[in-house]
């Protein structure tokens, strides 16, 4: 036996968000199981006990990535028509 078992692709959870691969369950003990990235075991795993696939979706929703808003910039010209931008400072 390998010591894990890949999830089948009728399951459905979330690929690891640190490395984009599937993860597998582990046995950890005797009776005890992880859902845990194959690659790095760094990377989050489960709680030793149950296999618990919603607590991994739940750990690896990705994060939005940040998204520059332009429209906030502010173009300034001097005399001799040179152009700066700059974000102005927001007060709280």
């Amino acid at each position: 036996m390998r010591g894990y078992i890949n999830i089948p692709e009728s399951i459905q959870c979330r690929v690891c968000k640190h490395c984009g691969s599937r993860p597998i369950i582990a046995l950890t003990g005797k009776d005890e199981y992880v859902v845990k990235c194959p690659v790095d075991s760094n990377h989050y795993q489960t709680q030793p006990g149950m296999i618990d696939i919603e607590d991994w979706n739940l750990e690896n929703i990705p994060l939005p990535e940040p998204e520059f808003d332009d429209a906030n910039m502010v173009a300034c010209y001097d005399s001799k028509l040179n152009y700066t931008f700059f974000l102005p400072a927001f007060s709280a």
